[in-house]
């Protein structure tokens, strides 16, 4: 079966036979129960141990597990005209209510202690994740409580982007560079949020010495100023003609604190938004850095603006910094399609937290619980995978990701028939699997990654019992001449 775990974990080397042969089992294993506890989902006291001592073994790290699928995620992306490479951070909460996880760092308090997750993961213009190609995991030392905002302001002005937890962003960045270098006739699109609007990164190179030089999609989130006296990036795009307008879907959003005031992060409801498309290019003046002198530089800028907010709302405003071209309408299009494949990596994490429920991983260290982080990354983008691969691409043959045992089984129970003696379509396996999540079938739908893993667990254990009791397990009937 394509993109089974064992296989995207098949040529590790950990430099021992024994630990290369664990991973496989371990991704196999936690593959089928995604949001079973590791002893439950192992299935006996000797593979929980066996996993426990993998994930505690000094030889073991999270880019160790995740090496071969990086490289298989590069020759995926290599096969496409162009990709995007998505990065984003999650936090993983790991509060304990009596002992700490050890090494797990403060986050927003000193009371809550976890660590960060940043992933730059491979999507088709489709949507398909191809899978991961880089990470970083890392915990804070420590916080700053005892500071006024402008004392905070005035150490981050003076401190090197270098030494800043946000260098990540421009880690990322070097990260796609190599992917870009690699693909040579791959368009390869670094996308990222508003978090990513450093300037450094803007400047960064992105020569890969071939015809396609790494791209940038950035949201923008700084009020940055212009080579062009009295004018500010928005004054600019705005004075320019309205390229087209669009419907945008907006996805509703949960305020994390009950006071939260800033308005990128207050709750609002699911809604469609009419907005008008702008889009020209303009020259960044650079900022003043204490330690280097940055030189100005020019990037095209798109603006996506609503033009009737509902009461009570805030207007959806995007100010995309790239590189790729405007040109035409249908380009700015393009751009603005490219971005929108960015949600994608919120439902990973998504997939990740409440499907995989990594924060709920009982661990001492926090060295451990990364390591197990690592494989959950792998079985998250899988039902990702899975997912987008139905909406996609919904005549593909389901054995592309199904063994036959599993969508046969799943088949007889749901369907209450005997299995065709063709494989059914990716869509409809998708929906079939999704119903024992809760999915309702409906042809407007599609089932999403919530419904899909659990599906997917009930799925496994259906196909153990097909294989075990199942027509496959059945002797050839014989007939019997009673004299």
């Amino acid at each position: 079966m394509e993109f089974a775990l064992e296989d995207e974990v098949s040529d590790v080397n950990f430099g021992d036979k024994r630990l290369n042969r664990r991973l496989g089992l371990i991704a196999k294993k936690l593959d089928a129960k995604p949001n079973l506890s590791i002893p439950a989902a192992t299935g006996g006291r000797a593979e929980m141990e066996a996993a426990y001592r993998f994930f505690a073994n000094e030889n073991i790290s999270p880019d160790g597990i995740l090496q071969t699928h990086y490289a298989k995620s590069i020759r995926r992306a290599a096969q496409e005209a162009k990709v995007l490479l998505v990065q984003d951070t999650t936090e993983l909460d790991l509060t304990r209510p009596n002992q700490q996880v050890k090494g797990a760092g403060p986050m927003s308090s000193e009371k809550q202690f976890g660590a960060f997750v940043h992933p730059l993961m491979a999507f088709s213009t489709q949507g398909i994740p191809l899978g991961l190609v880089w990470h970083k995991s890392w915990a804070r030392t420590e916080i700053k409580t005892d500071m006024t905002p402008e004392q905070k302001r005035e150490i981050n002005r003076t401190t090197p982007i270098e030494n800043k937890e946000s260098y990540r962003w421009l880690e990322a960045q070097q990260a796609a560079l190599k992917v870009a270098t690699e693909c040579p006739n791959t368009v390869c699109v670094l996308v990222a949020d508003s978090e990513a609007d450093i300037y450094e990164l803007l400047c960064q190179s992105r020569d890969t010495g071939h015809d396609q030089p790494l791209a940038l999609l950035i949201r923008a989130c700084q009020p940055r100023a212009t080579t062009t006296k009295g004018l500010s990036v928005l004054e600019q795009v705005r004075a320019t003609p309205c390229r087209y307008t669009a419907a945008i879907n907006i996805s509703s959003r949960k305020a994390k604190t009950a006071i939260e005031n800033r308005k990128r992060q207050m709750d609002r409801p699911a809604r469609s938004a009419e907005v008008e498309v702008r889009a020209c290019t303009v020259t960044l003046r650079a900022p003043y850095r204490p330690d280097r002198k940055l030189a100005d530089i020019s990037v095209n800028v798109v603006l996506v603006e609503e033009t009737a907010t509902p009461a009570g709302q805030v207007p959806i405003q995007w100010i995309l910094f790239t590189t790729l071209p405007i040109d035409t309408d249908e380009l700015v299009r393009e751009v603005v399609e490219n971005y929108c494949e960015r949600w994608g990596i919120e439902v990973f994490f998504k997939t990740l937290k409440s499907g995989c429920r990594v924060e709920e991983r009982q661990f001492e260290s926090l060295e451990r619980e990364l390591n197990c982080v690592a494989v959950y990354l792998l079985v998250a983008w899988r039902v990702l995978l899975f997912s987008r691969l139905g909406r996609e691409c919904p005549d593909m043959d389901c054995e592309v990701v199904y063994e036959a045992s599993e969508w046969k089984a799943v088949y007889m129970i749901v369907k209450k028939t005997d299995p065709p003696s063709t494989p059914p379509t990716l869509n409809e396996m998708n929906r079939i699997v999704a119903t024992l999540g809760g999915y309702v079938n409906r042809k407007k739908t599609h089932p999403g990654t919530e419904t899909l893993w659990i599906g997917i667990q009930r799925m496994h254990d259906m196909a153990n019992c097909y294989d075990s009791f199942g027509p496959p397990s059945r002797p050839p009937s014989t007939t019997c001449v009673v004299r």
